[in-house]
C-alpha cells in the first residue's frame, strides 16, 4: 500500500494522539525518536511528568528558539526543558524509577510488536551489533508500555506480527501500539483495532498487519484540522 493509496498519520499526529492516553498523575518514560514528540501534546488540565532515563525527571517540550539550556539533554541527545517541580538524579537513581515499578507507563519505539505483546526494539536481525540502552530494563519495570512507530517497514513489511522474528526486548509487555495507520489494544483475546487513520478503512489496515485484527467499533484517530 503506498502513500499515495492511504492518509497515513504525520510523526506529529501520531505523537498527538499518544498524548491523549497520558493519564493524569502518571510518570511516563519516553523513548528515543517519536516518543520525545508527546510532551508538546499534552493537554494543559492533565499534570503528566516524564522520565528520561539519562536522569531527568520532569521533561518538558523542546525549547523555544534562543532559550536552550545546553544542561538540559534527553536521552537521545535532544534539547528539552524542565516542567516546575522537575529534578535531575543520578542514572543509578533514574534505573531505580524504572526497575522499581515506579513507572506508570513506556513509550518506546519499536521494529516489531507480536500479537502476545513481545517488544522487539534494539537490533534488526541482519544486524551483529545493537544498542539496547535502557529499553529492556524500561520494558520490564514499566506498569504499561506503548508502542509508537510506523506500520510497516521501508520495505512495506509487517511490524505487527503473529510472533515475533526479530531479537526480543520484552516479552508480553506491549499493551497499545500507536502507528501512522491505527490505534492497537493488545489484549488477552488478541490484537483489537481501535481506531484507523482517516481515509483508512479496518480491511486495509489488517491488509497490511501480519496478526488477526479483532474489529470492534472501530473508530476514527481524531486529527486536527
Amino acid at each position: 500500500m503506498s502513500d499515495e493509496q492511504t492518509n497515513l498519520l504525520t510523526r506529529q499526529q501520531i505523537a498527538a494522539r499518544a498524548a491523549q492516553d497520558m493519564e493524569d498523575g502518571w510518570l511516563v518514560n519516553l523513548g528515543i525518536g517519536m516518543p520525545t514528540m508527546i510532551p508538546a501534546f499534552i493537554p494543559g488540565d492533565r499534570d503528566v511528568m516524564f522520565h528520561s532515563e539519562n536522569g531527568l525527571i520532569g521533561m518538558g517540550p523542546p525549547p523555544a528558539e534562543g532559550e536552550a539550556d545546553q544542561d538540559l539533554i534527553s536521552a537521545g541527545k535532544e534539547l528539552v526543558t524542565m516542567v516546575p517541580g522537575g529534578a535531575y538524579v543520578h542514572h543509578t537513581d533514574s534505573f531505580a524509577i524504572a526497575r522499581g515499578g515506579r513507572l506508570d507507563c513506556a513509550v518506546l519505539g519499536a521494529f516489531q510488536v507480536a500479537a502476545n505483546g513481545d517488544l522487539c526494539n534494539w537490533r534488526l536481525p541482519n544486524q551483529t551489533s545493537g544498542s539496547v540502552g535502557g529499553a529492556m530494563d524500561i520494558a520490564a519495570g514499566s506498569k504499561r508500555v506503548f508502542a509508537m512507530m510506523t506500520h510497516t517497514a521501508r520495505d512495506g513489511a509487517a511490524k505487527i506480527v503473529a510472533e515475533r522474528s526479530y531479537p526480543l526486548t520484552a516479552g508480553g509487555v506491549v499493551t497499545r501500539i500507536f502507528t501512522d495507520m491505527a490505534v492497537i489494544s493488545v489484549t488477552p483475546d488478541g490484537l483489537v483495532l481501535d481506531e484507523v487513520a482517516p481515509g483508512l478503512t479496518a480491511d486495509e489496515v489488517q491488509a497490511v498487519t501480519d496478526a488477526p485484527l479483532i474489529m470492534n467499533n472501530v473508530g476514527i484517530i481524531p486529527v486536527a484540522a
